[in-house]
């Protein structure tokens, strides 16, 4: 699934984007590493579990999320990061760690960190440890529909 649906629903919806291969890497600053993307365009997805029901964090690569701002922004009660047993099944076709922000494929609630709408464009894990997508923020947030909230913290915060 993971490429072909993205692609075939970002065509539907006439949106721009480049599909992009890089050698085999599984995280985020690695990527951003390879493929010569800064990591505040290279957004990671992050699935928490929001009182219990699944959901996607999308932040910079170069960040940490705070999940206690997270809980807090988003009204729940606990808030945790799911474990790999949690969500495995939800991605079939995914590999473990490369999901798409996408949630409306999946049927998550997707949190967007405001520091990413800030980007003229984004670039994310496309379903594999070897593609990414890059499109424009603008046409990633009028297809998933994101909450937007404040919730990552720069990896010199989080020192």
């Amino acid at each position: 699934m993971p490429i072909t649906a993205l692609t075939e629903l970002l065509d539907l919806k006439k949106i721009k984007y480049t599909i992009i291969t890089h050698s085999v890497a599984y995280t985020a600053q690695g990527i951003a590493a390879l493929t010569h993307i800064p990591g505040q365009e290279l957004a990671k997805t992050v699935i928490v579990k929001l009182d219990d029901k699944l959901a996607m964090a999308v932040l910079p690569a170069s960040a940490r999320i705070d999940l206690a701002v997270l809980r807090v922004a988003t009204g729940a009660q606990t808030v945790a990061l799911a474990e790999e047993k949690d969500f495995l099944h939800h991605f079939p076709g995914c590999e473990t760690g490369a999901m798409p922000p996408f949630g409306n494929l999946y049927g998550m609630d997707v949190f967007v960190d405001e520091s990413l709408t800030r980007d003229k464009e984004i670039a994310f894990n496309a379903g594999s440890h070897r593609e990414l997508i890059r499109l424009a923020y603008e046409d990633f947030a009028r297809v998933v529909q994101p909450k937007v909230l404040r919730f990552a913290l720069s990896r010199s915060q989080a020192a």
